[in-house]
């Protein structure tokens, strides 16, 4: 029965709530699936980056010739289909859903790969992809960069505590050394007790900054997957009005024939 403490009685309440949501978001699977979202945000932004301008450069080479037009076609489709890793890994990780984009639509029915070519050279959606293969990568690096730094300096310093005792037990030092000058004899260490607890003290703090800065980070690559690797708005637009016209016109002539036939039964 449900009281005035809520349904289990008083101090029952759950834990959750008693600790704050800034104490709770380090620990949060939202800022550690962001944080393996950036992770892998260099490995792939290098194959596609790679793969896109290696491409691009041999197809463009080759125009002087019939080859260069169906290599710059795979790189277009390449680049598709990495589309497709990066929509699941964002939807996997940073919860994003992302709609397909519109297919490659051949002109006038018409099939074969001269076709289908020239149809992903014509396609924006196609070469929207290649520009997030190009721009992911610089990107990535500085997210990369920032996401470790936070990581390994939050981590590292808020449990200096626990693993102080390495350095004088097999480094032969005092503490970590933040900075040394052997010319001059100077030595910097952090192994007085104010200066461990102050390391500590910073590290908890840079870990409760950290899920802000993961999530400032993933905004932008949330960005760049819903406006490159997306549907274009206008695109999605023109098919459906193609869509559309081409039901008005089958039951247009659907009626006709159901027209001709009543006449020709009289």
């Amino acid at each position: 029965m449900a009281t005035a403490y809520g349904p289990y009685g008083p101090g029952s309440e759950p834990r959750h709530r008693l600790v704050p949501p800034a104490l709770r978001a380090p620990f949060e699977a939202r800022v550690w699936r962001e944080f393996l979202y950036l992770l892998l945000s260099l490995p792939m932004a290098v194959l596609t980056f790679a793969y896109a301008a290696v491409m691009l450069s041999l197809g463009a080479g080759l125009l002087i010739t019939f080859l260069g037009v169906p290599v710059l076609g795979a790189a277009l489709a390449g680049c598709r289909g990495i589309g497709v890793v990066e929509r699941a890994r964002a939807r996997a990780l940073l919860r994003l859903e992302v709609a397909e984009p519109e297919p490659v639509r051949v002109a006038g029915g018409k099939r074969g790969p001269v076709s289908w070519v020239g149809a992903l050279l014509k396609s924006g959606t196609s070469w929207r992809h290649v520009l997030y293969a190009l721009l992911h990568l610089p990107w990535a690096i500085f997210a990369f960069t920032v996401a470790m730094v936070f990581a390994c300096y939050g981590w590292g310093f808020a449990t200096y505590p626990l693993w102080r005792w390495v350095f004088p037990a097999y480094v032969d030092q005092p503490g970590l050394e933040l900075f040394g000058d052997d010319d001059r004899g100077r030595h910097f260490y952090l192994d007085t007790p104010f200066e461990v607890a102050a390391s500590c003290v910073l590290g908890v703090l840079v870990l409760l900054a950290a899920p802000w800065v993961m999530r400032a980070l993933t905004s932008v690559d949330r960005l760049l997957v819903i406006g490159l690797l997306g549907p274009s708005r206008l695109a999605t637009r023109v098919w459906e009005l193609e869509s559309d016209r081409g039901t008005v016109v089958d039951t247009a002539a659907a009626d006709l024939r159901r027209i001709e036939r009543d006449l020709h039964d009289g």
